[in-house]
């Protein structure tokens, strides 16, 4: 690249443009980003403060449930004396604990609150309530004659009034189904139930000052939200002008200059200045470049001589031109034994070797070529059956250098099956030089046959 510094480049300069946009872009994301995330975080705040009242209210519905359980089993049990049913009403205090479990979630969302202290409340009036049951639970089990030592801990603790102990079974029974079903009894029930609903409706009240608070502080960011976006609408714009002006133009100048083949302008900013002087400095060296990629591209990288997609062109073009010729295919006998024996490496050497041997023995105006891993084919213009001796002797020649190697080289051998045509390349031709190829074979590799067959 010499332009460059023979003319001095002037120019704005696209780069310091695109880092000042950049810069105000990036500033404009992070505070959107920002302000997005704040509302993401006001509508989680909203939307858990509606969960969190679900829940909790599920907590109050919950000790309603354990306590209306609670009376349902000792109503039954003092109905029908069963055990089941005592045995069901403490697995509910002991176990399944659905009062303490409301509690303990409440506490979680609403501790310090007047939902809570409600809810605390409606749990100390259905423990008051319990002592009563446990009094109950006592007198139907002495009515039903239970051994003391079969009864749950709470029920033996439990010590009867002295006129309740006068009393036989029939009046035990009376007496407990007197108490469970007594104004006494329903009005303590109803205490529970008055203070869950003071407890929900208390939750109802903070739940809704959270939520205006936090819709409040939704709207607020959303505005600035808004602005921030609207500002970076403005900034994309602009952006979009500059990118039209100082990009967009100069790149539809060069892309005309390199649709008609010539040198690109020198215009533009100070990039595609640059780039143009660029440009021509490679143009210049593109001819000179092609020639060497045509090369490589109708070569075999590692023995030098033609690969098999200039053979096929070869091929197509010999079609054509109905001249005498002779098609050789050559297989390198067992080469797989030297790949396993002695390594890739190994074999590479012997291909090139190969490859060497088929340039120096026949002429420059014939073909050779590389067509698979250990596969050579060879296209022999001018040449007439009467030259088949020739040949065969170069074969010969060939095979003898390669069965005795003087480079430290593996022994290896040549099977060649040729075919003569005197009206240029036919598939037919290919096809007897196989046969030929694999008469060879068939007869002990190492040697050279041609199909005689027109």
């Amino acid at each position: 690249m010499h332009n460059q510094d023979k003319k001095p480049i002037k120019g704005i300069r696209i780069r310091t443009v695109n880092f000042l946009m950049i810069g105000i872009s990036c500033i404009l994301y992070l505070l959107l980003i920002s302000a997005t995330v704040n509302v993401s975080k006001q509508y989680e705040n909203v939307h858990k403060s509606m969960d969190d009242y679900i829940i909790c209210e599920r907590s109050d519905t919950l000790l309603l449930e354990g306590s209306a359980y609670l009376t349902e089993q000792v109503r039954l049990y003092t109905i029908t004396g069963k055990p089941e049913y005592m045995e069901q009403y403490f697995t509910e205090v002991h176990e399944t604990r659905r009062r303490e479990k409301a509690m303990e979630q409440l506490k979680v969302y609403y501790d310090g609150e007047k939902a809570y202290e409600y809810l605390a409340a409606a749990l100390d009036y259905s423990n008051q309530l319990m002592e009563r049951e446990f009094y109950v639970m006592r007198l139907v089990s002495d009515a039903q004659g239970y051994e003391m030592d079969t009864l749950p801990e709470e029920i033996q603790k439990v010590i009867l009034e002295e006129d309740d102990r006068q009393l036989n079974a029939e009046g035990l029974m009376e007496r407990a189904t007197e108490i469970v079903y007594s104004s006494e009894y329903e009005y303590a029930r109803a205490r529970i139930t008055e203070s869950i609903t003071d407890s929900i409706e208390s939750m109802h009240e903070v739940t809704h000052d959270r939520m205006i608070r936090n819709a409040n502080a939704l709207e607020l960011t959303m505005r600035i939200q808004r602005g921030l976006m609207s500002i970076l609408f403005v900034e994309t714009v602009v952006t979009f002008l500059m990118i039209i002006l100082l990009i967009i133009k100069p790149l539809r100048i060069y892309v005309n200059c390199i649709k008609e083949e010539k040198q690109m302008e020198i215009t533009g900013s100070y990039e595609f200045k640059y780039l143009a002087l660029t440009y021509n400095d490679i143009y210049e060296l593109n001819a000179a470049n092609e020639e060497m990629l045509r090369y490589r591209a109708e070569h075999d990288p590692m023995t030098g001589i033609m690969n098999r997609g200039a053979f096929e062109n070869l091929k197509k073009l010999m079609e054509v031109k109905a001249i005498p010729l002779a098609f050789l295919i050559i297989d390198v006998d067992k080469f797989k034994l030297v790949n396993d024996n002695f390594g890739h490496e190994v074999g590479d050497l012997v291909l090139k070797k190969v490859a060497k041997l088929l340039q120096e023995s026949f002429r420059a105006t014939d073909y050779p070529a590389r067509i698979g891993g250990d596969e050579f084919a060879v296209i022999l213009t001018d040449m007439t059956v009467e030259m088949q001796p020739v040949i065969e002797g170069k074969i010969q020649k060939m095979n003898e250098i390669l069965m005795n190697p003087e480079d430290g080289l593996p022994q290896v051998s040549l099977s060649v099956g040729g075919a003569f045509s005197e009206k240029g390349f036919t598939e037919d031709l290919y096809k007897r030089a196989d046969v030929a190829l694999y008469e060879v074979k068939e007869h002990g590799r190492c040697g050279c046959r041609f199909c005689q067959e027109n």
